[in-house]
């Protein structure tokens, strides 16, 4: 078992409350060619661990490259560590199937460390296994399409691919090894997509927290926006060639993004832009990536401050970002994420389930009703019209038009 000292919480007694914030991993490795001095670490947590990956990463794990240029698999890499190594896919996603399947090959193999290796469904979903089973776990990303490597918390999907639910988790991971070499093997889409899933990191926190005087809210809110301006500046340079600026966007996108939420805590993590993208899932299942649905939910919370507080900063931000994407490749608009036949059905569907009870779009200091939301959903690119101060002037006859064109 892991030293439970070395931990990084914070809790913070108060007169009615017990606040206790998981800040970060107990250690953080990163560089080229890393794993095999990581191996070490992962001795120092478990001799038996269970690897969980997908069919993508385990082909990413198959040959690693190593300080001294060589070639090896994890497993192997491992084994020179004197560790029982098994290995289990996670499937199709983080779903409860999933779940109870590497519990079971856990116990099978007796592991007393589990390895997350993947995106983000992969560390998610070994993170929450890891928890259930109190064993230590190890992140190991592939991509830089999230901050899952960091963040103690795993969201669970449907076996379609629809979101359900998150779970806190009590600890984030106990190792996190971060090795640019591997990371770079990703297909760019991911990097692209963990930029709209970051940079909304921002977007979202200055308005749940904006106005906050805790003082570790107010750090996390000004990482954000350190974070947002890294993200503004550096991106288009880092996916054109991946050197110096492109190590310091998947640092941003890995690393910073888990910052923000280790700090600030649940407020500062999601509000209507993850909103969106929950329902989102509903009716795209596996179409699009997490970050792209985040990316484009950034915009719909944008134009909804537009429309129901006459937001002219909203405005500029929504227009400012608009130009950031089709410069790097995130979603504008619904056909962007291979939504342009949706249905005004589907599009109401999307819309309530964002608007759930326990949505964190609720984090919104306005009011948001279906239809307003449906407004916004096909309106992300609309020009700036100072008159379009008020969700009235938008019919539902005209979402309807808008969605079968």
């Amino acid at each position: 078992m892991p030293n439970q000292s070395s931990t990084q919480t914070v809790s913070t007694q108060t007169s009615s409350s017990l606040f206790t914030l998981t800040v970060a991993p107990a250690k953080v490795i990163r560089g080229s060619n890393v794993l095999q001095t990581a191996a070490k670490e992962i001795a120092c947590l478990g001799s038996r661990p269970l690897i969980v990956t997908g069919d993508t990463s385990q082909q990413a794990i198959a040959h690693l490259r190593t300080f001294d240029n060589s070639q090896k698999s994890l497993p192997k890499i491992l084994a020179e560590q004197q560790l029982d190594t098994a290995q289990a896919s996670y499937g199709v996603d983080c779903c409860e199937a999933s779940l109870k399947s590497l519990q079971k090959a856990a116990k099978a193999h007796q592991a007393d460390v589990i390895i997350g290796v993947g995106g983000g469904k992969a560390l998610d979903t070994a993170k929450l296994v890891a928890q259930q089973l109190q064993l230590p776990v190890v992140t190991i990303p592939t991509s830089a399409a999230t901050c899952a490597a960091w963040s103690a918390l795993s969201n669970v999907y449907s076996e379609a691919g629809a979101f359900l639910y998150d779970v806190a988790l009590s600890r984030c991971p106990d190792l996190l090894i971060l090795d640019y070499d591997l990371i770079q093997t990703a297909p760019q889409r991911t990097l692209v997509a963990g930029i709209g899933d970051a940079i909304a990191k921002w977007y979202e926190a200055s308005v749940s927290s904006g106005h906050s005087q805790d003082t570790l809210i107010i750090a996390a809110v000004q990482q954000a926006r350190v974070l947002r301006d890294i993200l503004l500046q550096k991106s288009a340079a880092a996916l054109k060639e991946p050197g110096n600026e492109w190590r310091e966007v998947v640092d941003a996108t890995v690393l910073l993004a888990g910052v923000v939420g280790g700090l600030g805590g649940a407020q500062c993590r999601t509000v209507a832009a993850h909103a969106v993208h929950n329902g989102l899932t509903h009716i795209s299942g596996h179409g699009s990536i997490h970050g792209e649905k985040v990316a484009f939910g950034i915009l719909v919370q944008l134009r909804l401050e537009e429309m129901l507080q006459g937001n002219q900063l909203a405005a500029a931000a929504r227009q400012q970002l608009l130009k950031f994407y089709a410069e790097i490749g995130l979603p504008q608009k619904l056909s962007d994420l291979g939504l342009g036949n949706i249905t005004l059905g589907e599009l109401q569907r999307s819309a309530e389930i964002a608007l759930s009870p326990n949505s964190d779009i609720h984090r919104l200091p306005f009011k948001v009703a279906p239809e307003q939301l449906m407004a916004a959903m096909v309106s992300t690119t609309a020009p700036i019209d100072s008159r379009d101060t008020t969700i009235n002037r938008v019919s539902i006859r005209g979402i309807s038009d808008e969605v079968e064109e």
